[in-house]
């Protein structure tokens, strides 16, 4: 993935993380420790695929962030950029301009989903990231918009990069 003339972009759903109060959902819900474990075996995992990204950015709920920064522990990327553009119910499209390289991007569902689905030209419900899950998308670079351009590369339950289940 380290070819310059590709965009390749992989979307990281946050882990499991603790139950809304009442039905409402709240930024500072944090991961469970079952989340925390899962998604750090996740990420360990694509790290021995030897994934690594030039730029995190991550949603600045806590439960993205602590996602994200379980990422930056085992070496998937060197910081974490925080954007309001991967929070629930915003849009990420402005975060594609300019992208370059591997990218990592931590957030939401269906945000995400529907990000890629966008990405590869599918309708808008045919993908869905699983919590930890991760997809794996890549585009020409040179490309001014890549909706509908987009080659899906991967789709990953959590399930399928763990050797059991967690």
């Amino acid at each position: 993935m380290r070819d310059s003339s590709w965009v390749d972009l992989l979307l990281l759903r946050h882990g499991i993380a603790a139950e809304r109060v009442s039905g409402r959902d709240h930024p500072e819900r944090p991961l469970t420790d079952r989340g925390r474990r899962r998604t750090l075996d996740v990420v360990r995992q694509l790290r021995k695929l030897d994934l690594q990204v030039g730029m995190l950015i991550s949603s600045p709920y806590r439960r993205a962030r602590e996602t994200a920064q379980l990422a930056i522990e085992v070496g998937l990327a060197k910081s974490i950029c925080l954007d309001a553009a991967l929070q629930p119910g915003a849009d990420p499209w402005p975060l594609l301009n300019g992208l370059s390289g591997c990218c990592l991007l931590v957030g939401h569902e269906p945000e995400l989903s529907t990000l890629a689905a966008s990405l590869i030209g599918a309708p808008p419900g045919s993908l869905r990231l699983r919590k930890a899950g991760c997809c794996h998308l890549r585009w020409q670079a040179d490309l001014i918009d890549p909706r509908g351009q987009a080659e899906l590369q991967a789709l990953l339950r959590p399930r399928l990069l763990l050797p059991r289940s967690v």
